[in-house]
């Protein structure tokens, strides 16, 4: 998380989407992307990206990190939890694409697991 690209996307707050606003797409979306490069963009539709930890207890622990700061941003991605390993999947429901929002998320959760 030294990139300071990365680190002023995480200094962000998560705007909620009222709709009525297009998704990320092409030029706009990758440079974002490029910001996020632990995180894959699927389908120019959501991001993704996997942990894997030593059990479950530490799983566990970062998904309920993830979860206070995705209540913090009012933003909430879908988050999957099993032994030792985390999914987490982001995207914004209103417009069913990708906003800034989800790369200012997909960067603060990044900040979590290194700190």
């Amino acid at each position: 998380m030294n990139d300071p690209t990365t680190c002023s996307l995480a200094n962000k707050t998560c705007i909620p989407c009222k709709g009525g606003v297009p998704a990320l797409r092409g030029e706009a979306l990758e440079e974002l992307a490029s910001k996020t490069p632990d995180w894959d963009v699927v389908g120019e539709h959501y991001l993704h990206r996997v942990w894997t930890w030593k059990n479950f207890a530490e799983a566990l622990a970062f998904v309920n990190r993830v979860g206070a700061l995705a209540e913090e941003q009012g933003h909430h991605p879908t988050i999957e939890l099993s032994w030792g390993r985390v999914v987490v999947d982001i995207h914004t429901h209103k417009i069913d694409g990708l906003t800034e929002s989800d790369f200012i998320l997909a960067a603060k959760i990044d900040a979590l697991q290194a700190g």
